[in-house]
């Protein structure tokens, strides 16, 4: 496997579990009325998910360019890393809005 292929892999690995981290620290930080370093953490973790992103969007322009990828364990693990951060994250934004609502806080969009 190619390191730069693998140094890919594991860019996506690693953003994603850290965007996941964030926006579960945002979801603590919410529970104790921490609502703007929250809402800054959520940024945070949406700029590490769109890292992520943007190196799985490489590997597929690389690809569609006529790249050979071999599927690996490896690429599998890390777009289950993806998709996981992706789900977690949007049901950890609307937790925090709920959370908002009930407490008369305003929401950001």
């Amino acid at each position: 496997m190619d390191t730069t292929y693998e140094q890919d892999i594991f860019e996506i690995i690693s953003n994603a579990g850290d965007a996941k981290s964030l926006a579960y620290e945002s979801l603590e930080m919410v529970e104790n009325k921490d609502y703007k370093e929250a809402d800054e953490n959520l940024q945070l973790a949406d700029d590490q998910l769109k890292r992520a992103h943007n190196t799985q969007t490489k590997l597929i322009q690389n690809e569609i360019n006529g790249d050979k990828v071999t599927m690996s364990l490896l690429m599998v693990h890390a777009q289950d890393h993806l998709m996981g951060a992706e789900s977690e994250i949007t049901l950890i934004k609307h937790l925090i809005s709920l959370q908002k609502q009930i407490h008369g806080e305003k929401t950001s969009s």
